[in-house]
């Protein structure tokens, strides 16, 4: 009787601890962001930066940020938006992303997005990249996003 109960108290410690080990991983059902369609924009080798768009949705009831952005491809990782100034269409480092409760927000070329700037090396189509998305609350998540030819781009319709 007491070697079944060992067994049963270790299958259910066994459970327990994977449960809890799958629960801190990136995981879809624990992340309060679900990032929609990720993708970085190929450009021709000489170009030593590259942009990153997706769409942040907040599946919360608190306003989120998203606040910094790592990825090993490059030198520097940037949160940017493109602003006009004196009739020029130029590009601004920002501190942060809002990406308010329930809502999304999108990512994309002329507008908010991730800037990598001094790639360590040329990107090629249909790469992944690691990205890991740091939000204000300290939250990491870690994402993979496909390299794509400016062309190939699909629109993104999330309104």
């Amino acid at each position: 009787m007491k070697k079944i109960l060992f067994v049963l108290a270790t299958m259910v410690l066994a459970g327990l601890a994977h449960g809890a080990n799958h629960g801190m991983h990136a995981g879809h059902d624990t992340q309060p962001i679900t990032v929609h369609a990720p993708f970085v924009r190929l450009l021709p080798p000489s170009q030593p930066n590259t942009g990153a768009f997706m769409v942040l949705e907040n599946t919360t009831a608190r306003d989120i940020a998203l606040v910094k952005v790592e990825s090993d491809v490059a030198r520097v990782v940037e949160l940017h938006t493109h602003t006009v100034v004196d009739g020029m269409m130029q590009m601004r480092e920002i501190p942060r992303i809002a990406i308010p409760a329930g809502q999304r927000t999108e990512l994309k070329p002329g507008g908010l997005h991730v800037m990598l700037i001094g790639l360590h090396q040329p990107l090629q189509e249909g790469q992944q990249v690691a990205i890991t998305l740091i939000f204000d609350d300290g939250s990491r998540q870690q994402i993979s996003a496909p390299v794509r030819h400016p062309g190939s781009e699909m629109p993104m319709r999330w309104h």
